[in-house]
């Protein structure tokens, strides 16, 4: 594509009004900002905000999934027919795309999404994205929209993921926002119980998908609207808080693995396999501790070292079961180097 693909994520608190209301005040700013950048970049914005503008219209809501779900139905065209309202004067048409984590789990879908989303973006249409939250299982959810903006930029090679935060960016222990960071693990340190009423994630969300997102190439930048030109002035690097890019050459299939596959199980390596697989080695089975969870050949798991951290996933080549009976075989390939994505 002839553009860079930019991701720009709000959550609930961002755009709702302490009612749950949308705030066009917010949401006018955000149109008027993002068209200075449309004919630079392929944009999409994922988008909280429907359960909370939705659920005033169900009675007694007290957030019960079921409410939940019905709120989504009603939120999601309330709040697709406020970006197109605010778009409409920079001529800037928009599209809906609901989303569910099996979106990103199964390859096929996952590239004939993306296929859609550059089918849009040659007609110049920007997608507003939020998740099927009418539809989506519980266990299948995405943790919130960070997530959802997250898999998004990785598996579309964004060069660079903007998150939106009330509080303008990471805060440090005197409460002023952090221009730069280089190691997402140098700051987890800093985080404060900033999740708010309407929202879902919070500040620790937002750092471990930055984490990700950075491991993966991609530049991520924490900001807040509380100030003239938040997104304009965050995307110069003159505001909130800016998480360096790691040089990687990682493929595009392997972004994939490495963000959007649903995890069926994990394996526990001991330092020498651990070592082996820094040095782009495949995975052996004399190298295993030991094999949780039951899942088929073909599907991903995760790679742990022996004090739970997580190394990489990679899709096996073998079932848990027939892993667990060769633990001790010479030279059975667990997971070869080349679907293993290091973390």
């Amino acid at each position: 594509m002839s553009k860079s693909i930019l991701v720009l994520k709000f959550g609930s608190a961002a755009i709702t009004k302490a009612n749950g209301e949308l705030n066009p005040l917010v949401m006018v700013e955000i149109a008027r900002q993002v068209a200075q950048l449309y004919t630079e970049y392929h944009l999409v914005i994922v988008s909280s905000g429907a359960v909370a503008a939705g659920k005033q219209y169900i009675r007694d809501y007290a957030g019960e999934i079921t409410q939940r779900k019905a709120a989504a139905a009603i939120g999601n065209l309330l709040l697709l027919n406020k970006y197109a309202q605010f778009f409409s004067p920079y001529d800037i048409p928009v599209a809906q795309s609901l989303c569910e984590r099996g979106h990103f789990a199964n390859r096929d879908q996952f590239l004939q999404m993306k296929d859609t989303f550059q089918e849009l973006w040659k007609n110049g249409i920007i997608p507003i994205v939020n998740e099927n939250d009418v539809v989506s299982s519980h266990e299948l959810k995405f943790s919130d929209n960070d997530e959802l903006a997250t898999l998004i930029a990785v598996g579309f090679g964004a060069d660079t993921l903007m998150l939106c935060t009330s509080v303008g960016g990471l805060l440090d222990d005197k409460g002023k926002v952090i221009p730069s960071v280089s190691q997402v693990n140098d700051v987890f340190q800093y985080v404060r119980s900033d999740k708010s009423s309407v929202g879902l994630g919070g500040m620790t969300s937002k750092l471990t998908f930055a984490k990700l997102a950075t491991r993966m190439g991609i530049r991520t930048i924490i900001f807040g609207m509380n100030e003239p030109d938040g997104i304009l002035r965050a995307f110069k690097e003159e505001t909130g808080t800016v998480f360096a890019s790691q040089e990687n050459a990682i493929s595009a299939r392997n972004r994939w693995l490495g963000s959007g596959s649903l995890v069926a199980g994990r394996i526990i390596i001991d330092t020498g396999a651990g070592q082996a697989l820094q040095n782009r080695k495949s995975l052996l089975a004399v190298g295993i501790k030991t094999v949780e969870g039951d899942f088929e050949a073909g599907e991903v798991v995760e790679i742990l070292d022996v004090n739970n951290a997580l190394l990489a996933v990679a899709k096996a080549r073998e079932s848990s079961v027939v892993i667990s009976q060769n633990l001790k075989t010479q030279n059975f390939e667990v997971a070869n180097a080349n679907d293993i994505v290091l973390l």
